[in-house]
């Protein structure tokens, strides 16, 4: 497929950024998963999402378990066969990832300074192949609705399983290969599908792939085969998205901003997490900001070409790209907005075991923990949710979008 992208939207391949100061928030103020960070905002979330989401979250959840579990062993599996010396592998493992079904695949460094700080020891070979699975289009044209949560968690487990199985041939070669499963939560992909020439990031906080937008689920897996590194690419997004506006203008929750900041040594768009999350909560894992992308739904050749043609943005304007419903509020056409009260927006935020502690203070300045049966009650609930956080066993739901 050949994009052409018009020359007054050409700005530089991949992302612009200060490599100086990513290393130094790297090394000074390393990244962490969501679910480690905010406990606190996920344990919440359990409190306000729809029944019906909720079942769906746990089907998925012990579907996917097995998937999870193997993948993290992934990297202490010892190859199946000699490898070829000196013979580069990288074409064949192309070609094998897309006879498995995967859309989009690159290979570029793995960049250590998107681990997450958790599982930065975790992490063992030093190539990534990044791999994106293309999420039925139909259902997620719904967006928000629990019709489109079906692919979302479906998508998961699919490509999960498929990269164990990519894995299993990698090792046939005569090489590692360590399966980065997104549940599992190891580190920030999005850069490195960049870096490989796969898509740029899109105002919608998400990788814009040439193929199928952000309509994609994507993992990389880690290796030391004898590979080639692709080279990052300039698709034009990077300034179509400041003429284009259309996810920026959709969002129910008004969380994205409308030019690009300098964020950690990258220049991007920033999503708000405390307007996004309680949307995401409440309706479905929304989606609106995927699903209103004119690259998602028509693909990001036929939204070049129309550019370049009429200078007007693919569908902007249209029911078809920009309509969505509510749960329970209806439907909102463009220009059309659901207005939420301030309080909608509140919620805990940060790591349950510090809130835990706030609300415990509380109790002690109340008078509520005494050397009494009831303190010693008080006490002992103190100890025995402290315990449930600090050793991760409570039942986070996954919200990756």
């Amino acid at each position: 497929m050949t994009i052409n992208v018009p020359e007054e939207l050409e700005t530089a391949p991949g992302v612009i950024q200060n490599p100086h100061e990513v290393e130094f928030y790297s090394r000074e103020y390393p990244l962490e998963s969501q679910t480690v960070e905010y406990t606190a905002d996920f344990e919440w979330l359990k409190s306000v999402a729809p029944e019906e989401f909720l079942v769906e979250l746990k089907m998925h959840d012990s579907m996917h378990k097995a998937i999870i579990a193997e993948s993290m062993n992934t990297g202490d599996m010892d190859p199946t066969a000699e490898p070829v010396p000196g013979k580069d592998v990288t074409q064949l493992i192309k070609d094998k990832a897309r006879e498995l079904g995967f859309g989009e695949v690159g290979i570029t460094k793995f960049d250590k300074r998107y681990a997450f700080k958790s599982k930065r020891d975790w992490v063992k070979f030093p190539h990534a192949i990044c791999l994106a699975y293309e999420q039925t289009y139909e259902p997620t044209q719904t967006a928000p609705s629990i019709e489109a949560e079906g692919p979302h968690f479906g998508t998961y487990r699919i490509m999960g399983a498929l990269a164990l199985d990519l894995g299993d041939y990698i090792r046939s070669l005569g090489y590692h290969a360590q399966v980065h499963n997104p549940l599992v939560e190891s580190t920030v992909f999005i850069p490195m599908f960049v870096q490989a020439g796969l898509g740029q990031l899109g105002a919608n906080g998400q990788l814009l792939s040439p193929h199928f937008g952000s309509r994609a689920r994507l993992m990389v897996i880690t290796t030391d085969a004898e590979v080639t590194h692709d080279e990052p690419m300039d698709y034009g997004i990077n300034a179509f998205c400041a003429v284009c506006q259309v996810c920026v203008n959709r969002c129910p929750g008004r969380a994205l901003l409308r030019e690009r900041i300098w964020w950690r040594g990258t220049e991007k768009y920033k999503v708000m997490f405390r307007r996004c999350h309680p949307v995401m909560a409440r309706y479905d894992s929304c989606g609106v900001c995927m699903k209103t992308c004119p690259v998602q739904r028509y693909g990001m050749k036929n939204v070049m070409d129309h550019y370049a043609t009429t200078g007007q943005v693919l569908g902007k304007g249209t029911h078809l790209l920009e309509g969505y419903n509510l749960r329970e509020l209806g439907y909102f056409g463009p220009g059309e907005l659901p207005r939420f009260e301030s309080d909608f927006f509140h919620f805990p935020h940060g790591k349950a075991e510090d809130l835990l502690f706030e609300e415990f203070k509380e109790k002690l300045r109340m008078g509520e923990v005494n050397d009494d049966s009831e303190g010693e009650a008080v006490l002992h609930e103190f100890k025995h949710r402290v315990e449930e956080y600090v050793n991760n066993r409570l039942d986070t739901p996954q919200m990756t979008q």
